[in-house]
């Protein structure tokens, strides 16, 4: 039909149709549309696998492209425009910016995306599309393993031209490592990220005892951890979050006074999650020229790949640096605040969720996805089966099946004739008439009956898995347990109870404090405090609410102390520098305490193993290395900052570092082998501070000294035992393992540099020994992150194997006043 130009008049029977609707009701209604939209389509996560629409459709996109870790990276405009193309078209700068989110390693704790060029810092935007490139990084593989296995369900794409998942199949809870933040319509989402290994260790945890409450989760995940580590202080705003999905907690800069040049300095080596190094350094300039912040000399920021994040501020000389950090916490962004909102969709529906229910979530999402995997894989290894079931029956009489086929008129014919013959299904006789001719030997009816074999076996385990809950529940929790062993990383934030007493007024005013005696101690965590009044110190054990006191000495507030370090060194530490915490007549809660690596610096890999006085009198130190050395330091009067206390052969590290008391002790090595041996301390030789030491315990090759340490066995509560064994292959601090604890006097003493007695068996599974200590009882022990972890009984069985922990073991310790040697 022509078109009709305006000057052609309307015909007659033209009858017009005018709707009258009131235009309250039709913004209402496209208001609401609009908002759905972004509430279902843009702004929340799906609960079970943690993503928005975008993150996913990018994911599923570049799994479809092939675009693994092994590959090369591509353009990131090749994968922007694909993905809006094809599943998602709202433009690609929304596309972009999802995209260069998932790669950041400040932005997400597990980056999904392997980013190659500028992909931008917390300060500076990234560079354009055509400039950089992609490629999924390994915990992408995770997300999006056996998506091809119905394991999730598909719908029609915007045009209904192709199908995409609704859910990934997700092995990582991304929802609570990863966090997200989105603002919809009438409501936002704001998550904090958290360490995968804890959160793997609570979702294990979940599957055994589907009861546990809050503070049983918190045991394994007692708080966030941010990409950008820094500190959380204070722990209340945390529970709050985690019970009901709501709450507020304030993160910390981590930064140490300094010395440059002849003047005072605070560095800062990271900085609060979403704050970059500009955002500060433009606050405090603002604050210096409104003289509202005095005693900066100068500001500078010295971050680069090599070194990380450093951003020094020089301090003018008269000004008290402690104090200065202080007003910066006020003042500018080193102090900042993050509010939890636990806001994601759940069935289709946003909800505000607890972490339990976030956990639950997720579980329940794993179990769907096993289930419609397993039940994939069974049905495509039956089809097999009745292919390699027919293909043995042809191969039973051959000569029949070639003469069938030869006699028959055509395939039709033919396939009828086998189905008949041979009492075969349409699929054999179909598959046997396209079987090709090299396949008619006896070496193919072997490997076929193997096949049967193995195909029946898969079959049988696979019934199990989909006929019996707990096996399912059991592949989940190993699964799970995969998944930390291979993307699981060492927790990066530290988490303070409160703010606690620094050492602010102390530096300010020092001749003010009284030299009076008190206790310096240090946590499992990298904790240093100090008691404020050494008489009140009781008889409780040496575990704080998420810590193990694992050294304390006896000292005054104005005295110097040691550190002893893996790397053979003693680092002087001002006791005055220590933050005061008050004393217990239970337990010291160290909450408050000052993270060790603001007040020394320490190598690589280098880690503070126990605290000394700086005394020129008594027995002096005992320490044992890696491969079994053992060495007596002589006390000596050293006036510099810091000191070797060993000549350390190449490989080698130190193990354990005590000071003798009497030096009547016992000495102790614990090898990974599970061999102990103990003898006296007067059995070694004095050194001086350059001497290399003596051999201490014959190590087995390939094997090493897991802990060294000095036992006083007339301790009036007597000395345990507590072992821990693993697999040597596990990722640290991703498998609990068995625990052992024994009463010590089952070990006899064996001369020095002998290989000693057996002191833990392995079970199936266990090849090594992840963690000894010994000690006066009772012992308490705690997890990496410092959460308290339950010990057995002593079964009196030296040589016996442990029972499964709830978490691995990182530290352990006995009652600090008999550490201490005082009287409760």
């Amino acid at each position: 039909m022509a078109r009709r130009t305006k000057a052609e008049p309307l015909p007659e029977d033209f009858e017009e149709h005018i709707l009258d609707t009131d235009i309250r009701d039709e913004m209402q209604s496209s208001f609401l549309e609009y908002a759905y939209s972004v509430i279902y389509s843009r702004a929340l996560p799906d609960a079970r696998d943690g993503l928005k629409p975008v993150q996913r459709r990018i994911l599923y996109t570049m799994n479809d492209m092939n675009l693994r870790p092994d590959r090369g990276h591509v353009k990131s405009a090749r994968v922007v425009g694909e993905v809006m193309g094809r599943l998602h078209p709202h433009g690609d700068g929304a596309i972009y910016d999802a995209l260069v989110r998932t790669a950041q390693s400040w932005s997400l704790r597990l980056p999904y995306i392997d980013g190659h060029g500028n992909f931008g810092s917390p300060d500076d935007p990234p560079a354009a599309m055509r400039y950089t490139e992609c490629r999924m990084a390994p915990a992408a593989l995770a997300m999006t393993e056996s998506i091809d296995e119905d394991t999730v369900d598909f719908k029609p794409n915007y045009d209904s031209r192709e199908y995409e998942p609704t859910v990934l199949p997700s092995a990582i809870p991304s929802l609570v490592v990863n966090g997200t933040t989105g603002i919809a319509v009438g409501m936002a989402t704001n998550m904090a990220p958290h360490n995968l290994v804890e959160v793997v260790q609570a979702l294990r945890h979940l599957i055994q005892h589907p009861n546990t409450d809050i503070d049983g989760l918190m045991r394994f995940i007692p708080g966030p951890d941010l990409p950008t580590g820094g500190k959380i202080v204070g722990l209340d705003g945390i529970r709050d979050a985690y019970e009901s999905g709501r709450g507020v907690f304030k993160m910390r800069a981590t930064a140490r006074v300094e010395t440059i040049g002849r003047r005072k300095g605070i560095v800062v080596t990271e900085l609060p999650y979403g704050v970059g190094t500009e955002k500060v350094v433009e606050r405090i300039k603002v604050l210096v020229q409104s003289k509202k912040l005095q005693g900066i000399a100068d500001i500078k920021d010295l971050t680069d790949r090599e070194n990380g994040l450093r951003l020094v501020i020089e301090v003018k000389n008269g000004f008290v640096p402690e104090a200065l950090l202080e007003q910066l916490y006020k003042l500018t962004p080193l102090e900042d605040s993050f509010g939890i909102n636990n806001v994601a969709l759940v069935d289709g529906q946003p909800r505000t969720m607890g972490l339990k229910e976030m956990l639950e979530v997720f579980l329940h999402h794993r179990y769907d996805v096993v289930r419609r995997r397993s039940q994939f894989r069974r049905n495509k290894k039956a089809a097999r089966l009745h292919l390699v079931e027919g293909l043995l029956l042809a191969l039973l009489d051959i000569d029949e099946v070639i003469q069938v086929i030869r006699t028959s008129d055509n395939s039709a014919a033919a396939k009828e004739r086998l189905m008949s013959v041979f009492e075969l299904s349409e699929i054999q006789a179909e598959y046997i008439l396209e079987m090709q001719l090299r396949r008619l030997t006896k070496f193919s009816r072997l490997e076929l009956e193997k096949e049967q074999e193995e195909l029946r076996k898969e079959i049988e385990d696979l019934d199990a898995i989909l006929a019996d809950e707990a096996l399912l529940k059991k592949q989940v929790s190993t699964e799970l347990a995969d998944v930390a062993k291979t993307f699981g990383t060492p927790r990066r934030t530290v988490l303070l109870e409160s703010a606690g007493t620094t050492a602010v007024a102390a530096a300010a005013a020092p001749l003010e404090v009284a030299d009076d005696p008190c206790f310096a101690l240090l946590s499992s965590t990298g904790l240093l405090a100090r008691t404020s009044n050494a008489d009140e110190i009781g008889t409780g054990g040496g575990r704080a609410n998420h810590d193990v006191v694992v050294s304390a000495v006896r000292t005054t507030a104005r005295a110097d102390i040691g550190v002893l370090t893996s790397a053979g060194r003693l680092l002087r530490l001002a006791v005055l520098d220590l933050p005061a915490i008050p004393p217990s007549a239970n337990e010291p809660n160290l909450q408050g305490g000052l993270p060790l690596s603001e007040v020394l610096e320490l190598a690589a890999g280098e880690r503070a193993l126990a605290l000394t006085t700086l005394t020129t009198e008594g027995p002096g130190l005992a320490l044992g290395t890696r491969q079994g050395v053992v060495k007596r330091v002589n006390p000596e009067v050293i006036g510099k900052d810091e000191w070797e206390v060993i000549g350390l052969k190449e490989g080698d590290e130190v193990v354990g570092a005590v000071e003798l008391r009497t030096g009547q002790e016992e000495l102790c090595f614990v090898t990974s082998d599970a061999q102990l041996l103990h003898y006296p301390a007067d059995s070694v030789r004095p050194q001086g501070r350059s001497g290399g030491g003596m051999a201490g315990v014959r190590v087995a090759d390939r094997e090493r000294v897991v802990w060294f340490g000095v036992l006083d066995l007339n301790s009036p509560g007597g000395v345990v035992l507590v072992t821990s064994s693993g697999s040597s292959t596990a990722l640290p601090g991703t498998e609990p393992g068995s625990v052992k604890v024994t009463d010590f006097w089952e070990y006899p003493a064996k001369g020095r540099a002998t290989g000693g007695v057996r002191c833990h068996r392995f079970l199936k599974g266990e090849d090594t020994l992840v963690f000894a200590w010994a000690g006066p009882a009772p012992a308490r022990a705690s997890a990496a992150s410092g959460a308290p972890v339950d010990l057995p009984e002593a079964n009196g069985r030296r040589d016996g194997s442990g029972v499964p922990s709830s978490q691995a073991l990182a530290a352990a310790a006995g009652p600090l006043a008999v550490t201490l040697g005082v009287s409760g």
